[in-house]
């Protein structure tokens, strides 16, 4: 539609490296259950889940410009798209991941199936604190392989979109400003953003779907 109509994204810019949660084998790597099956029409089946990370701009004491990261891990249900929770903080953490898993954990519990949680191999899902969690609710653990994003391309998509609809292009002063953005982005993609292949928002087509 674009090209038709002869317009131009403005948001596209050039691209920092890409945050990479990879640590080595720190605890245990699980096998990938998944294999890009992404598709299932039975809601909080499958979750799937990564860490993403922003940057934003304060001055220092010295009115010195300088660099700040934040970091947001949600986990999206494949089933519809849905962000069923996450967390956003100013360094990688355990406790940050552990608290979006549990939140995940406790909205998926009415699925009559097995449930499969899958990331990629970053040493948080390798904990074995986040392993025990997902073996108390005999939840499978699935991961990609090692350096393969498309094997968890649904959350590489979310954080395509995300990052094209608000970030790219915008410049941040300042973690609570970038946060909001944030929150307020993923309430808009939960509720209101159209997915063509839904043709509707991922919680409207849920609520369709279980009515």
């Amino acid at each position: 539609i674009m090209g038709k109509l002869g317009l131009k994204g403005t948001k596209f810019i050039r691209k920092s490296r890409r945050y990479n949660s990879y640590k080595g084998t720190i605890g245990r790597v699980a096998k990938n259950l998944i294999h890009r099956r992404f598709y299932t029409s039975i809601p909080h089946q499958k979750v799937t889940t990564d860490t993403s990370e922003f940057k934003y701009y304060e001055h220092d004491k010295n009115k010195k410009l300088v660099i700040k990261k934040l970091y947001l891990d949600p986990f999206l249900d494949m089933f519809n798209g849905e962000i069923l929770s996450y967390r956003i903080s100013e360094h990688p953490n355990a406790k940050a991941i552990m608290d979006a898993q549990k939140e995940a954990m406790d909205r998926t519990d009415d699925c009559p199936y097995r449930r499969t949680f899958h990331s990629d191999q970053g040493w948080a899902y390798q904990m074995k604190a986040y392993k025990k969690q997902l073996t108390k609710q005999n939840i499978f653990q699935s991961m990609s392989r090692k350096g393969n994003c498309f094997d968890n391309s649904p959350m590489e998509n979310f954080f395509g979109l995300l990052k094209q609809e608000m970030y790219y292009g915008v410049i941040y002063a300042s973690f609570k400003q970038l946060k909001q953005a944030i929150e307020d982005w993923i309430h808009y993609y939960n509720h209101h953003r159209i997915k063509t292949k839904l043709g509707c928002s991922p919680i409207q087509y849920r609520e369709q779907m279980t009515a």
